[in-house]
């Protein structure tokens, strides 16, 4: 896959070392969806024609296709999803496949990459949470008048109902909520376009591969764009916040299902039970 001054194969050491592509295929969708919009880029600023263009888009969603079906065969050799993409596109369509990397370094590939699946990850988290909190808030209504003990060092401290109980939780999730709309600002921001490190003398539009791919702008330095990964560690934080608060929840209804609680009980469905104790049902 290198090309210059390599007279020799990479070593296969190396290769089991370097590569990424068994974990980082995953981004095959995102990867793919800024291809297309780098192509157009180029079909627009006259690299490609209409028809290569064309190959190039049919190609790509040939690709994709397969690997949502399961029939695409990664290899390790080629490092990464963006090299297994792009390898595998020149074989089917030929040497126009090749075309599609002109302007464009594995580097701010998978800076947008990245950017993208944190994005989408983000809205299936949001969307998870408030379908939690639709279901704690039922249970609020339901339970708004049941009187239970509330506890501080697993002591009874004061009445609380269990209503307002399951409400806290919603609190939470709705600050984490926040948090996670908070990261989106800062992360949707299109790095395509800033190359392997200080961008290409080759002009596309940024701005309009931005707008296709469905960020909110352009990254303004080209260094920044491709090195920072601050990104991904703020959403990390985020989300580790947020399963803090689902732990606290489990946790308790974990305690209210023992026979000293007794507070709650959870089908069979949601429980396992034990080898040798046949009275055991574990939450």
């Amino acid at each position: 896959m290198w090309h210059g001054r390599f007279t020799q194969d990479t070593s296969s050491l190396v290769q089991q070392f370097g590569e990424s592509v068994s974990y980082d295929w995953r981004l095959f969708p995102h990867d793919i969806a800024g291809s297309i919009a780098h192509a157009r880029a180029q079909q627009n600023a006259g690299l490609l024609t209409a028809d290569e263009f064309q190959k190039i888009e049919s190609g790509l969603r040939e690709i994709e296709n397969e690997i949502l079906e399961g029939k695409f065969e990664f290899k390790t050799s080629l490092e990464d999803i963006h090299m297994n993409i792009e390898a595998e596109l020149t074989r089917r369509i030929g040497p126009t496949g090749a075309k599609l990397h002109a302007a464009r370094s594995r580097n701010d590939q998978v800076a947008t990459d990245t950017r993208l699946y944190c994005r989408t990850q983000i809205g299936e988290i949001i969307s998870a949470a408030t379908k939690l909190q639709r279901a704690l808030l039922d249970r609020a209504e339901k339970f708004a008048a049941s009187m239970m003990p509330g506890y501080t060092h697993l002591q009874r401290g004061q009445p609380v109902t269990a209503g307002h109980h399951f409400l806290a939780y919603v609190e939470m999730l709705e600050r984490d909520k926040s948090r996670l709309a908070d990261c989106l600002k800062r992360l949707n921001i299109c790095p395509l376009g800033s190359g392997a490190l200080a961008g290409s003398t080759i002009n596309l539009d940024r701005q309009a591969i931005a707008a296709e791919l469905g960020f909110d702008g352009v990254t303004r330095n080209s260094m920044d764009a491709i090195a920072d990964r601050d990104y991904i560690a703020e959403l990390l934080f985020t989300i580790s916040l947020c399963g803090a608060h689902i732990s606290r929840l489990s946790e308790d209804l974990i305690l209210w299902c023992t026979a000293e609680f007794s507070f709650v009980h959870l089908s069979d469905a949601h429980t396992t039970g034990s080898s040798l104790m046949p009275q055991k049902k574990n939450p």
